[in-house]
């Protein structure tokens, strides 16, 4: 029997989503728990969320005014206690990202946490859901935040009904 392929998706765990213009407590509750997720995985990748100079005129920018994730900004860094030297970032000016759920379409399990649970790590747990139908997809909602308590739990809802496993 050939070895199960184990991904880890590690998203938006930069600074401006935890400790910057839109970082929580929750955010920062989150850490640890992704923390031990990083140590224990076979291979780990990030997104990094990615916004030029002109975020403010973009269609998200005029929806949510708060610069962030400005590409060489402080606030744009993943959190260092989180990255693997090495590992693959996909950068993404939206949501999701197309160029992660091919890549994790290669995987038997593709495990998520991060920022936001309502917004990014929906966003991409369904694309992984929908270009690995048969992957075992699974989100650790302690390793989450929302941008509220709330929203945190109706994404996690959300994904449930999508057949991804909520740990």
């Amino acid at each position: 029997m050939p070895a199960v392929k184990r991904l880890l998706v590690v998203v938006d765990m930069q600074h401006d989503f935890v400790d910057g213009a839109l970082g929580s407590e929750a955010a920062q509750a989150a850490v640890p728990a992704a923390k031990t997720l990083v140590a224990q995985a076979e291979e780990v990748v990030y997104t990094q969320d990615t916004h030029g100079e002109d975020y403010l005129d973009t269609h998200e920018g005029k929806l949510l005014p708060v610069p962030h994730c400005i590409r060489g900004s402080a606030g744009w860094e993943i959190l260092p206690e989180l990255y693997r030297s090495g590992a693959r970032i996909f950068e993404k000016n939206t949501f999701g990202s197309l160029a992660l759920a091919e890549y994790a379409a290669a995987f038997d399990e593709i495990t998520l946490c991060g920022v936001c649970t309502d917004i990014c790590v929906v966003s991409n747990a369904l694309l992984i859901r929908a270009f690995a139908p048969e992957a075992r997809v699974r989100v650790v909602s302690a390793a989450c935040a929302g941008t509220s308590p709330e929203a945190h739990e109706a994404a996690l809802l959300t994904m449930k009904s999508c057949q991804i496993e909520i740990g």
